[in-house]
């Protein structure tokens, strides 16, 4: 059989590099049915006052094994607890009698204005929540104006997202150890339109997750869960991850592909200088949610010394533990120049498809407008260090 058609292959290779490949052979096949946002009462659909109304209603949506391994961590969780608490020493020092009765959440990042500084971070496997999985996704952050990150390890390859949403996508790409399928994973990126390409560097070997990959494992191998974009090029003796990975990647990137280059995944000054030395285009600060090292360091203690590393010289975005407007603004008065977001906007998918991520969206939104005017900052460029402490 053609090792590029095999898609066995892709489903073996995506058990392996979760940590998941020895069960899959002991689970009967089962149905994305219990993964879809019908299943709820009506009367459920309530007023949700924040992201976390979202969260127990995807819950029970979705069923204790997608919530599991959507909110669940490396080890025992406690750098995802860590990415939330650290917003909680921070305190605002707000301003007063300051004209607030116009908000602009505009932001620039690499040449482009964009109407919102929350972007959607990269979430695999997004047909676990929900059936329509990144497609909604995208099409909520159209319609709400919010950019976009998509995985490479999407359910619905870049090309079908971009397709049927027609959304100015981003591409998150995890490099394998086969240069030639991570050429094409490119190739496939920039025919999607995608003008940026967000190089994960902290997944050299795959994280210790040790909650809700028993279903997940499930409908991967039921082949209810494709792997998009690697239909078609992976092949025997590829990893999806690479622990060889250096720094030399990035001159590969440049002569492989004319997208922007991004790090995700820098937490520390030391490689925020090599990141300006080696000459890449942003950074984003993560820690992959918690996913990967349980360092115990959340993103927002990592964000000063690596801003005052860049000083300003390309944009730093930050994802992890982002689940208020104050976060947001937090985030933004340290010094990053956006933020990314990802289970917050995963639990709207879960519970109502696109119109949950919408929720998600604008309530995150709203929270920021809202703290802006009650802090005194009429933009985003408004939003300084002045106005916290505490970090």
């Amino acid at each position: 059989m053609d090792p590029f058609q095999n898609s066995d292959l892709q489903r073996r290779k995506f058990l392996e590099w979760i940590g998941l490949s020895g069960l899959a052979l002991a689970f009967p096949a089962i149905s994305l049915s219990g993964c879809q946002s019908s299943r709820f009462h009506e009367d459920e659909k309530q007023e949700f006052k924040n992201v976390f109304d979202l969260e127990g209603l995807s819950e029970k949506v979705m069923g204790k094994d997608a919530i599991d391994y959507l909110n669940g961590g490396a080890d025992d969780s406690k750098t995802v607890k860590a990415n939330v608490v650290a917003y909680q020493k921070i305190q605002i020092r707000a301003r007063r009698l300051i004209d607030v009765s116009t908000i602009s959440t505009k932001v620039e990042l690499f040449g482009q204005t964009y109407e919102t500084p929350i972007i959607l971070s990269p979430v695999g496997f997004q047909k676990f929540f929900h059936q329509d999985g990144e497609v909604a996704t995208a099409k909520a952050s159209v319609k709400k104006q919010h950019q976009m990150i998509v995985s490479s390890v999407s359910n619905y390859s870049v090309n079908e997202i971009a397709a049927q949403s027609q959304a100015d996508l981003w591409f998150q790409l995890y490099p394998t150890t086969n240069r030639e399928v991570t050429k094409k994973l490119l190739e496939r990126a920039e025919k999607a339109g995608c003008k940026v390409c967000v190089l994960t560097v902290d997944t050299p070997v795959i994280g210790n997750r040790e909650r809700g990959g028993t279903t997940l494992t499930k409908l991967i191998y039921s082949k209810e869960l494709k792997m998009g974009n690697y239909e078609g090029i992976l092949t025997e003796g590829t990893g999806i991850d690479d622990p060889g990975l250096t720094w030399e990647i990035i001159s590969w990137l440049r002569a492989n592909c004319d997208m922007k280059i991004v790090l995700k995944g820098i937490v520390t000054r030391e490689d925020a200088t090599l990141a300006l030395e080696y000459g890449v285009d942003g950074i984003i600060v993560s820690n992959h949610g918690g996913r990967q090292l349980e360092s115990l360091r959340s993103t927002i203690e990592c964000l000063p010394e690596i801003v005052e590393e860049i000083k300003g010289r390309i944009p730093v975005l930050i994802d992890g533990g982002i689940r208020r407007g104050t976060d947001i603004f937090k985030a933004l008065a340290i010094g990053a120049n956006a933020v990314c977001i990802g289970r917050p906007f995963c639990w709207g998918l879960g519970a109502l498809g696109q119109e949950g991520v919408e929720i998600a969206l604008d309530i995150l939104k709203a929270e920021l407008i809202r703290d802006m005017q009650l802090a005194g900052t009429p933009s985003i460029e408004k939003i300084t260090c002045d106005f916290v402490i505490g970090f």
